[in-house]
């Protein structure tokens, strides 16, 4: 089947290997100056699917040039022409969900039907949200004084770089380049090293509507090629998604440039449950929440479990019997309810905590669901899912960010004592608390240290919300009109003496 100008390609390998040692520049796919590439693995299997191009300093150069010079005639369209480019590209991406979902799944290990093609979906929805906000790029009037007309105007930044992760590549792009690209500025992405040929078919078929120059991505490894996006000249805005450590680095070459920077820089999410709490309702959330389809490999992952007394015991029992009922498999397989971690260096670092934990006088290990007895499938990184009790929130479990299918459930008896276990961690990106006590809920929210909570549910970030942290989980906003307005524009204020 054609949509547009490409063809819908049904296998994930043939379209890794056509996609394989490419960027796309211009509108068009091409290879890293250097001609040097690196392996792209599926890690359900191990094996080499296609190469990656391994872009450097001399690829940054020539892509941030190429978006200068796209980003005069782009910026000069009217708000609502880029917003209907970006509606027309989004219709074209979905005519792809499944090919892309199919790719995503193999070179992530993401499960195809519970994470690689809800992902798809929700890329589509992203950019198709931002799209109908571009009639909202509106200055003000200022009553300065009867004698002067005062007003404000929204104008783009100008070519924004834009960094993003492995755990949902083609979603959390989606969030970063919609509102800059309807806001008038171009975009270079830099995909992660784990994940860059489903994210570069998402832009070579965006690529088929938009015009070229506009959006352009390259593939490399953070200190080669995205240390040199962030700090070039040109480049006027950093958006990024990723570990702490490397969101310090942007932020000081970002405050070096005395440019904006907005990171979202993981959680280590806390969600309480109160004795009075829906407990069926609470175990889904928590069984949703913790992200364990997709291997617990999310920011908002709820890691920290805080359960009252009354109710834990019964609590890990269900969530456990829940996690139990999952399959998992092979990525690619619509039987599978989990896929894989999406590289050896995860999966040991991951395996790493779990040890760690279990080392630990008086904790718990309860390993949930069973590992494939596929033979083709022995050598991929498959971990079972882990509940962790008996640890108190000073174990490094609690603490430190895992990213992997580990959660501690840990047990308290006041909601003040709660309170302060979840506030009592470096990270402020989500959080929940479950409870039939309106009163409980509100004071609850009120009291906790994150940019995100919910109330009786555990939902993903999605389009029209404010989503970021406070603390070590980040700077600045992200999925909203407001994200679009103050983080990828800048307010000129024009006074017309009249006197």
């Amino acid at each position: 089947m054609t949509t547009g100008s490409l063809t819908v390609l049904d296998d994930p390998f043939t379209l890794a290997r056509q996609l394989s040692g490419l960027n796309l520049v211009d509108g068009k796919l091409v290879q890293a100056v250097s001609k040097r590439t690196f392996p792209v693995v599926n890690p359900a299997t191990g094996q080499r699917i296609a190469d990656a191009a391994d872009a450097d300093s001399d690829d940054v150069d020539n892509v941030v040039a190429v978006a200068v010079r796209a980003q005069v005639s782009w910026s000069k369209l009217p708000a609502r022409e880029r917003g209907r480019l970006l509606a027309e590209a989004a219709r074209a991406l979905s005519a792809h969900t499944e090919e892309i979902a199919r790719l995503v799944a193999l070179e992530t290990g993401k499960a195809l039907r519970t994470e690689s093609r809800p992902e798809i979906v929700a890329t589509a929805d992203a950019l198709d949200f931002f799209a109908g906000l571009a009639p909202e790029l509106k200055g003000e009037t200022v009553p300065l004084k009867p004698t002067a007309l005062t007003y404000t105007t929204r104008e783009p930044l100008g070519v924004v770089g834009v960094i993003i992760p492995w755990n949902v590549p083609a979603l959390i792009m989606a969030f970063k380049i919609a509102p800059a690209l309807v806001a008038g500025n171009t975009v270079v992405v830099k995909s992660a090293e784990e994940a860059p040929l489903g994210v570069l078919r998402v832009v070579q078929i965006l690529n088929s509507v938009l015009p070229p120059g506009v959006l352009n991505i390259l593939s490399g490894d953070g200190p080669a090629c995205g240390g040199p996006l962030v700090n070039h000249p040109a480049v006027r805005k950093v958006t990024f998604t990723g570990s702490v450590a490397t969101g310090r680095i942007i932020a000081h070459a970002a405050a070096e440039k005395l440019i904006p920077a907005t990171l979202e820089l993981g959680g280590k999410s806390p969600m309480i449950v109160m004795p009075d709490a829906d407990l069926a309702q609470a175990v889904e959330g928590a069984f949703a929440g913790m992200r364990f389809t997709r291997q617990g490999q999310s920011c908002t992952a709820a890691s920290r479990m805080l359960v009252h007394g009354a109710v834990h015991d019964e609590f890990v029992r269900r969530l456990a019997e829940r996690v139990n009922g999952l399959t998992m498999g092979d990525p690619l397989d619509e039987a599978t309810d989990i896929g894989t971690i999406v590289s050896l260096s995860q999966y040991e670092k991951v395996k790493h905590y779990i040890e760690l934990g279990e080392a630990q006088e008086g904790a718990v290990a309860i390993r949930c669901s069973t590992l494939p007895e596929d033979s083709a499938l022995k050598s991929g990184l498959f971990l079972q899912p882990v509940l962790f009790t008996g640890l108190t929130n000073k174990s490094r479990l609690a603490r430190e960010e895992i990213f992997g299918p580990v959660t501690c459930v840990i047990r308290f008896d006041t909601l003040d004592e709660a309170i302060e276990i979840a506030n009592d961690s470096d990270f402020g990106l989500a959080a929940s608390v479950w409870t039939k006590d309106i009163k409980v809920a509100l004071t609850t929210a009120q009291s906790l240290e994150a940019g995100l909570v919910q109330v009786n549910q555990n939902q993903v970030a999605g389009p029209n919300i404010s989503y970021g942290g406070i603390k070590q989980s980040g700077l600045g906003k992200e999925l909203s009109l407001e994200s679009m307005l103050d983080h990828f524009m800048h307010k000129k204020t024009v006074i017309v003496n009249l006197e």
